[in-house]
């Protein structure tokens, strides 16, 4: 049974080893949010933190009846956390942003008003200059070309954490079970008007980022395997470019061969030739194992996250229907 959407504001946060920074980050929100007069939650997913984060949570909870907290049992990625939040949440807007105060909670307002004001369904709070770093633009390209291929050119460029967004596009992803995710391609499942808002982002003084090199990297094939066929596609054409270089060089040592009439030496030309076309097998293979791989994962029945604690003190009735759901496996 789906639980009714209230009027007001949800703000989903996945938190991941930021116990010094979650109390002025809550306290910055509540201060914005009193500003728009309506109801509203915060819920803090724990995303298997190693520090105090969820003492804090904890602590928090106690003093704002309206903050929820979920404690994750490991460590799962920003995108499961969130996921595990905006399954919670009881009101008609939801808006997620990262812990690390770089998301400034003034610009929540500019956010919600251009979604009501334009009748949008999605705006995004993209920031007015890009965090710079070769790996990271690297990283970044990959990321926005899987997502440009689910979203749209026009959506692509915008993408980011910082997003708020009508609630009911989640019943597009409702039964969506798969340890691996991305929010902005599960709400593009539902969602057809998109908007923008730039935002100057704070610089990070509490903590560095979480994403290094690898996981950014890791990031980028999961969203390109796990919610595109373009790899297929591009190893297709690959492979129809590898045939035709073939059947041309094939061509071309027959005619060779019919117009002079002697051995073809070339055996370090023509082991270069299989290497070639060797490497081109293993690629594709490679990508279709990307693909075979997450097909089991499924088959597994692998879950995308599982809640170690919720905070009952605070919890509302969304969070009891979210517990009945894990209890019962």
């Amino acid at each position: 049974m789906t639980v009714p959407l209230r009027s007001g504001i949800s703000v989903v946060i996945s938190v991941y080893n930021s116990a010094g920074v979650l109390k002025t980050l809550v306290e910055a929100i509540k201060s914005e949010l009193c500003q728009l007069h309506t109801e509203f939650e915060v819920i803090l997913v724990n995303d298997g933190s190693i520090d105090a984060s969820w003492n804090v949570i904890l602590m928090l909870s106690e003093i704002y009846p309206w903050l929820s907290g979920i404690n994750l049992m490991r460590n799962y990625g920003q995108n499961n956390a969130l996921l595990c939040g905006i399954r919670a949440v009881q009101y008609e807007i939801t808006v997620t942003m990262d812990d690390d105060l770089q998301h400034p909670p003034t610009a929540i307002k500019c956010l919600v008003t251009k979604l009501l004001s334009e009748g949008l369904e999605v705006v995004y709070g993209r920031p007015l200059k890009e965090e710079p770093g070769l790996f990271r633009d690297s990283a970044s390209v990959l990321t926005k070309l899987a997502i440009k291929h689910a979203l749209g050119v026009k959506t692509a460029p915008d993408v980011c954490s910082f997003r708020a967004y009508r609630t009911k596009l989640r019943r597009a992803f409702d039964k969506f079970h798969s340890p691996y995710i991305n929010i902005d391609v599960l709400l593009s499942w539902g969602a057809s008007k998109f908007g923008v808002v730039h935002v100057e982002h704070n610089p990070r003084t509490f903590k560095t980022s979480n994403y290094t090199l690898q996981k950014l990297i890791t990031h980028a094939v999961n969203l390109l395997t796990g919610f595109s066929t373009l790899p297929l596609q591009v190893a297709s054409f690959y492979g129809i470019l590898l045939t035709g270089f073939g059947v041309i060089l094939l061509a071309y040592v027959v005619i060779k061969y019919l117009v002079y009439p002697i051995n073809v030496p070339g055996f370090p030309f023509l082991a270069s030739i299989i290497i070639i076309f060797s490497g081109a097998q293993l690629l594709a293979l490679g990508i279709i194992g990307e693909y075979v791989g997450r097909i089991y994962a499924r088959t597994m029945d692998r879950p995308p996250y599982i809640v170690d604690e919720l905070i009952r003190e605070s919890r509302h009735a969304c969070l009891d229907e979210l517990e009945k759901r894990f209890a019962k496996g």
